[in-house]
């Protein structure tokens, strides 16, 4: 089952990917459905713990909300959301991706202590970086998430549930690293790359229905 749940997905991320997105609708779907959570301007909710989305990955927004939509990811919130009308929807996900990845980053109280910088730093580099990029803006194709000013707290408890394995669709081997790190080795990292401000490496590219996504 599980199989053919994550199969089903690859194929909306396909289908999705293959869609023309109009920013402007996918800004009006998010201000109704996702700013509660999120922020007017995606920038996340710290004391909850809600990741920041501005600025994000094209392509890891889309394959994410089909995963949540596929329950490949678990968040009550979410499911709850992509299970309205509408939402559950290869375009909508396009629209409102689009939307999300144009918005420019803003400074914002998210970091940790300080204390553990180099140690964050080193561990992101030798650990991380093949796969995020060495700084931190993720892959090329886009499906890898920046990780450059995301929300410190959300950070840390996303890397001790993925050490737990919460995530249906983890790789084994991120599981194995993150589950030998301890508090210390997470919170230097999420603290070091909650810090790295702006958007880092830029892939932007043109589509053909004339949106620059990157």
């Amino acid at each position: 089952m599980a199989a053919v749940t994550a199969e089903r997905v690859d194929q909306q991320t396909r289908a999705a990917l293959s869609l023309d997105a109009h920013p402007e609708r996918g800004h009006r779907i998010f201000e109704r459905d996702c700013a509660g959570c999120h922020g007017a301007k995606g920038l996340g909710n710290v004391k909850r713990r809600v990741p920041a989305l501005a600025g994000q990955r094209y392509a890891y927004l889309i394959r994410q909300l089909a995963n949540f939509s596929g329950d490949e990811r678990d968040s009550s919130a979410m499911h709850g959301v992509l299970s309205k009308a509408g939402l559950d929807n290869p375009q909508t996900w396009v629209d409102m991706a689009a939307y999300l990845n144009g918005i420019a980053d803003e400074p914002r109280l998210l970091t940790g202590p300080g204390r553990d910088l180099a140690l964050g730093q080193h561990l992101f580099q030798a650990q991380c970086a093949a796969c995020h990029s060495v700084d931190a803006s993720g892959d090329a194709d886009g499906f890898t998430p920046s990780l450059r000013h995301q929300l410190y707290g959300y950070l840390s408890a996303q890397m001790h549930k993925l050490a737990g394995g919460y995530r249906h669709n983890l790789d084994e081997s991120l599981m194995s690293f993150l589950d030998q790190m301890d508090d210390r080795d997470i919170g230097a990292t999420a603290d070091y790359l909650s810090r790295l401000a702006g958007p880092g490496k830029l892939r932007k590219r043109m589509r053909d229905d004339g949106v620059v996504v990157d």
